[in-house]
């Protein structure tokens, strides 16, 4: 049987749970395409299926924050989803900061080991720097979800490499996700 994975493409277009920006990217364009391109490469991979929080860039989940993300978690418990995948891209005041992390809600839990397999398969693929699993139990979509869930940080779009690759070479990220799924699922 099928692994169901939901990929939850962060944040929305214009002010409604918009994210971050910075170096002439917007968080949630980078999100969506990133969590398309990982929707195509899972479609494709008759081990999985899956369904992603926004179907078309445009879309806005939600009418404030809240309900925003009330709305991507309550989609992947309805559906039943094995595992849930959130992708963002971070922003720092410094614009040193850069490199990929995941968040999840417990240590040594399965999101954990997820979360490590995909940072590595990020690294390897990206060239991106290891910023390593953290735990916040506070993330409504860590909290709130039925199923392992894994808040993916892809790089920092207030850093101009950790943005240029974001903009030059958005596959890569998608890939190494894909990767290090591959790896934690023992497909690999």
């Amino acid at each position: 049987m099928a692994i169901k994975i939901f990929i939850d493409q962060g944040h929305n277009p214009g002010t409604i749970n918009g994210g971050a920006s910075g170096n002439g990217l917007s968080e949630e364009a980078v999100n969506f395409t990133v969590g398309s391109m990982l929707a195509d490469l899972l479609d494709g991979d008759p081990r999985f299926v899956v369904r992603t929080s926004r179907m078309f860039p445009q879309q806005v989940l939600g009418t404030s924050t809240t309900d925003s993300l009330h709305s991507r978690v309550n989609m992947a418990n309805y559906w039943g989803a094995d595992y849930f995948i959130s992708i963002h891209s971070n922003y720092n005041t410094n614009p040193n900061i850069n490199g990929c992390e995941a968040y999840v809600f417990q240590r040594d839990s399965k999101a954990w080991y997820l979360g490590e397999d995909i940072l590595a398969g990020i690294v390897q693929e990206a060239n991106m720097k290891d910023n390593f699993v953290r735990t916040n139990p506070s993330l409504y979509v860590l909290r709130a979800t039925a199923m392992p869930a894994v808040l993916v940080e892809l790089g920092y779009l207030s850093n101009a490499q950790d943005a240029a690759k974001l903009r030059s070479d958005p596959e890569s990220f998608a890939y190494g996700i894909y990767v290090g799924m591959l790896n934690y699922f023992n497909f690999a």
